[in-house]
């Protein structure tokens, strides 16, 4: 499922980072890369606050849509 959908607090394994090549390597430079794990901190007016790598990043729900968890 998309990164999008997961719950607030629970921690998903990062199955695939979609998009453009621009775009997975953009997600891949914040830490979002396959096997790594990633939990939803909080969701606010569509973006998101994760944690992935011991760091908060605040995504967009678009960007969220192509990073795929289970």
């Amino acid at each position: 499922m998309p990164l999008s959908l997961m719950k607030e607090g629970e921690p998903g394994v990062i199955h695939k980072v979609g998009g453009r090549e621009e775009t997975r390597r953009f997600l891949e430079n914040l830490g979002f890369v396959t096997g790594g794990i990633v939990t939803v901190v909080s969701q606010t007016g569509g973006n998101l606050i994760v944690n992935v790598k011991d760091a908060r990043i605040a995504i967009g729900r678009d960007m969220a849509n192509k990073v795929m968890v289970g």
